[in-house]
């Protein structure tokens, strides 16, 4: 069964142009024009991916996002957002928000296809049950993890955040998301301690550290090399 991929992109020639590019590369493309139109879209047709523009007409895509992210029978499509912009501020929000990448126009369709296929194999690497991410290895079940093939000696917290980072594939986490993931919503901890377990983690992985990047004034990501 092929793949379904929402666009959402009120300019005709993008839609037209992403449509015929996707379909050639084995997916099916549903397309929509706005917001409203995006969220009922996705309610009703469970899309694989959805390829969301920030600059929509009657509702912004970050608003888009936030709405899709925040609803249980939503939240695990992965977002790709499209526009204009190319300023470091709109990518922070677009991940801020829950997007799972980001693209900036003028693209070419054959890098955006490639995003699409690496997002979407992200997504399927996370339901696994062991997660292999550069030299390091996850094994959610049994809670252990390796680097260059020797156990890690990890605290609960520290296996958590050497798990959310690494079945991220790349997108970043702000240190918010990773407090909520680590820690739980209901406890107050400050963005300090984050980077605190992160050095600490650091420490333990050695030579594999250098996974994980820090993204200034935002938060983490697993960069495999």
């Amino acid at each position: 069964m092929k793949e379904k991929i929402l666009i959402v992109d009120d300019e005709a020639d993008i839609l037209t142009l992403l449509e015929y590019n996707l379909e050639k590369a084995g997916f099916k493309v549903i397309p929509a024009n706005d917001g409203p139109d995006a969220i009922e879209i996705t309610k009703r047709e469970k899309p694989d991916l959805i390829i969301l523009d920030i600059m929509l007409p009657s509702m912004e895509g970050t608003e888009v996002c936030k709405i899709l992210k925040s609803g249980d029978a939503t939240r695990h499509i992965p977002i790709i957002m499209l526009t204009a912009k190319g300023e470091e501020v709109d990518r922070v929000v677009g991940f801020e928000l829950g997007a799972d990448d980001y693209i900036t126009k003028p693209f070419s369709p054959r890098e955006l296809i490639l995003r699409v296929k690496a997002v979407l194999k992200r997504g399927q690497e996370q339901e696994a049950k062991i997660i292999n991410a550069g030299t390091i290895t996850v094994d959610i079940e049994r809670s252990l993890a390796t680097a260059d093939g020797k156990v890690l000696k990890l605290t609960a917290i520290e296996f958590k955040l050497l798990l959310e980072l690494a079945k991220s594939g790349g997108r970043v986490l702000s240190r918010d998301t990773l407090l909520d993931r680590a820690w739980g919503a209901e406890v107050y901890i400050t963005d300090r301690t984050v980077d605190t377990h992160i050095r600490r983690l650091r420490e333990k992985l050695g030579k594999s550290s250098k996974y994980i990047e820090t993204v200034r004034g935002f938060g983490y990501r697993f960069r495999e090399e």
